[in-house]
C-alpha cells in the first residue's frame, strides 16, 4: 500500500496540467523577446509595457487558424482548420459571451490603431533589447 497522495511514476511534460506547462502564450512571449534573461527593474517595467501592447496586437489584429478536427486516414492524421480569425472576432461570434462584454471589447477595438500599436511595440523592443542599457 502506497503513501496517500504520492506519485507512483515520474511525471512527463505531457502529463502535466495547464498551470504547470507552458502553452500557446509562452510561445508568443518567446517569439517576441527570445530566451534572454532580464534582471533589472527597468527591464521588468519595459516588459510589462511591451506585454500590455503586444496582448492587444495579438488578440485584436493577428488572425489564427483554429484546429477544427483531426481525421485519421490509415496511419496519417489530416488536420482540418477553421478559417483564419482574430481572437477578438471569435469572442464576438460566441453566443456565450455577454453583450456587455462584447460592447466593452468593441469600444476598446475602436480606440486602437494597429500602425501606432506596432510602432509602440517596436520602440519598446528596441529599448528592451539594446545591449548595455539597464
Amino acid at each position: 500500500m502506497g503513501v496517500p497522495g504520492a506519485r507512483t511514476t515520474i511525471p512527463s511534460s505531457s502529463s502535466l496540467s495547464w498551470p504547470d506547462r507552458p502553452g500557446k502564450n509562452w510561445s508568443v512571449v518567446r517569439r517576441l523577446v527570445g530566451y534572454r534573461r532580464f534582471h533589472t527593474r527597468r527591464h521588468v517595467d519595459l516588459l510589462n509595457q511591451l506585454y500590455g501592447r503586444y496582448r492587444l496586437y495579438v488578440n485584436f489584429f493577428l488572425p489564427v487558424m483554429k484546429l477544427k478536427e483531426k481525421v485519421r486516414i490509415g496511419s496519417r492524421v489530416k488536420k482540418v482548420y477553421e478559417g483564419p480569425q482574430t481572437p477578438y472576432a471569435r469572442v464576438l461570434a460566441c453566443a456565450e459571451i455577454s453583450q456587455a462584454a462584447k460592447r466593452r471589447l468593441t469600444a476598446q477595438y475602436a480606440r486602437l490603431d494597429v500602425v501606432q500599436l506596432k510602432a509602440e511595440i517596436e520602440t519598446l523592443l528596441d529599448a528592451l533589447l539594446t545591449p548595455g542599457v539597464g
